[in-house]
This record gives C-alpha cells, sequence and structure tokens, in this order.
C-alpha cells in the first residue's frame, strides 16, 4: 500500500456524536492539530459552565482547544488559516463556516453526516428518519459547501432501521458507523482515491429539528404513526399525552392490529402487557410510560400501587392536535 503522509487536521464538533468520532481520530494516524468545539453552556440545577463532550475530550488528551462564538470574524480565520491545515473534519459542530473558512484548510472541509444523503438534510435526520418510517439510514461523508448538508459525497455507510429501534439505539450504530470509517476517508482523500459524487437535490428532505410540542400525541394518527414517533423522540422530547390534567410520558409503546370502533384515545384493554389504546386505525399498547415527578414504569406497575389510576373507557388527549 501507498505510504501516506499523515494529515494536519482540525476537528469541530460538540456533542457525544461528534466526541466519538475525535476519539477514533486520536486512535488513528493522523495529526489533531487542533479542536474547535462551541463555548462552555450553562447546564444542571446551578447553571454552572460546562464543558462540550468534544472540549473534554479533547482536554484529556492535551489537543489545542478553541471556541468562537462564531467563525464570520477576521482574527479567528485568520487564526484558524495560521494553523495550516490540510482539512478540517466538521461533526455536529453546530456553527456554520463562511466560504472562507471551507476554503482555507488545502483538502478543504468534510462533514459526517447521520443520514444517506440527500434523504435527510439539517439538524434531526436520525430522528426523521424513524419517524417517517424509513427501513435504511446510515452515514455521509461529504465535502462541504456553503449550503446546507448540499455537498459532494464521498462516502455512504449505509445501515438497516430495526423495528424497534428509538433515536438513542440509532445514534450509537451511526456513531459507531461514522467513527469506525473515518480514519479510512481520510488515507482515500490524501491518496486521492475518492471520487465526489453530486447530490439530487429533487431526492433531499428537510430534517426539522424537534420542537416538544409535536410530541404531544395526537390519537387521530394511525397507531404505527404513533409508534414511530414515540421511538424517534426517545430520548428527547419523550412523546406525551393527557390524562385528568396531568402530562403522561411514553417511553415504549407498540402498534397492534385491531379492530375497535372506540373514539381515538380510549383505553380499549389494561393487561399485564400495558394499556392497549385506540387510534385512528389500530391501536396502540403503552408498554412504559412516566407520570409527572415518577421515574418511568410499567402501567402494571403503576396500577399495583393505584388501581383507580386508569381504568377501561379513559380517554387520553392532545393539547394540540395539529
Amino acid at each position: 500500500m501507498q505510504d501516506i503522509s499523515p494529515l494536519r487536521v482540525i476537528f469541530a464538533g460538540t456533542p457525544d456524536f461528534a466526541a466519538q468520532h475525535l476519539a477514533a481520530l486520536i486512535d488513528g494516524p493522523h495529526q489533531i492539530i487542533a479542536v474547535y468545539t462551541q463555548p462552555d453552556r450553562p447546564a444542571g440545577r446551578g447553571k454552572k459552565l460546562k464543558p462540550s463532550p468534544v472540549k473534554q475530550l479533547a482536554v484529556e488528551h492535551d489537543l489545542p482547544v478553541y471556541q468562537p462564538l462564531n467563525l464570520k470574524q477576521q482574527e479567528t480565520q485568520e487564526q484558524l488559516a495560521a494553523l495550516n491545515a490540510d482539512i478540517m473534519i466538521v461533526v455536529a459542530y453546530g456553527l456554520i463556516l463562511p466560504q472562507v473558512v471551507l476554503d482555507t484548510p488545502r483538502l478543504g472541509c468534510i462533514n459526517v453526516h447521520a443520514s444517506l444523503l440527500p434523504r435527510w438534510r439539517g439538524a434531526a435526520p436520525i430522528q426523521r428518519a424513524i419517524e417517517a418510517g424509513d427501513t435504511e439510514t446510515g452515514v455521509t461523508i461529504m465535502q462541504m459547501d456553503a449550503g446546507l448538508d448540499t455537498g459532494d459525497m464521498l462516502k455512504k455507510i449505509a445501515c438497516p432501521i430495526q423495528n424497534d429501534d428509538t433515536s438513542t439505539s440509532l445514534f450509537n450504530t451511526l456513531a459507531a458507523l461514522g467513527s469506525d470509517s473515518i480514519n479510512n476517508v481520510l488515507d482515500e482523500l490524501a491518496a486521492g482515491k475518492l471520487i465526489p459524487e453530486p447530490q439530487d437535490n429533487a431526492q433531499a428532505n428537510y430534517a426539522e429539528k424537534i420542537s416538544k410540542a409535536e410530541a404531544d400525541i395526537n390519537w387521530q394518527l394511525t397507531a404505527e404513526d404513533i409508534a414511530r414517533k414515540v421511538r424517534a423522540f426517545n430520548p428527547f422530547p419523550i412523546a406525551f399525552t393527557h390524562s385528568n390534567n396531568e402530562r403522561i410520558k411514553i417511553h415504549k409503546a407498540t402498534a397492534l392490529e385491531t379492530s375497535n370502533t372506540k373514539a381515538p384515545g380510549t383505553i380499549l384493554e389494561i393487561t399485564p402487557k400495558g394499556l392497549l389504546v385506540s387510534c385512528s386505525e389500530n391501536a396502540l399498547l403503552l408498554e412504559e410510560i412516566q407520570l409527572p415527578g415518577k421515574k418511568a414504569m410499567t402501567p402494571h406497575a403503576i396500577l399495583l400501587g393505584n388501581q383507580s389510576r386508569f381504568n377501561v373507557g379513559d380517554q387520553f388527549t392532545c393539547e394540540n392536535p395539529a
């Protein structure tokens, strides 16, 4: 195999997903000369400033860390240019890269995106893929341009979406796929072996950021639609419904076929497996729920402590049926 000189790499990322990729690069053959991440944010009850997962990892490995508020300032851009990087790797950084920054490294900037582009561009590709009922997703490593996830694709690694995948489990799968591939992509890029593939814009969808309001379950939807939302919105913001003026979070649910004719949101059956609730089509079995101020539990466990908390015929409601 042709000898490849280690690339001088700037890494830019913020959350856990990015930190897993940084960890892979730290263990790889290329030289990380700087790490960019968002400024420390207030967190917890005390609102103390907390460094991002990427910063924590970088500090552990004595890597230089930069935390500009944005990359629009000339001084910040000159500082980045002075690093003389071969390439900048961007993974869930959360800041827009101006064209001058995209053009600064010798090989430009590449991005690891958690979908098979151009299927889901934008902030929430993992959640939107589950919500839409996609059977496949993956990771795309692309050459960045000025658009939103519109750059030419360098490598795509696909994986199936399992019927029980939540955003948490799919996140873990895709983080592993991307981090396992990033060093090989750098090797191939340095050797000139990657052929950029333009995206088909006609196939693109925008994966809008998840809002808390859309986690309010509309029981007029089908059981399958609601089950996908429950999985997509786990761990955030967690799907919820209303009963007795209380908000009840739904952590786990399964769509079941039924011929019920009751109004959507009505509890049809109470079994050791959970609460069976009518939908516009079929029914949803609520298997793990959370009452206000309590931990997530099975409905069976809740009823052991309060037999009258749920009854057949009770109706769950939606605050904002959109």
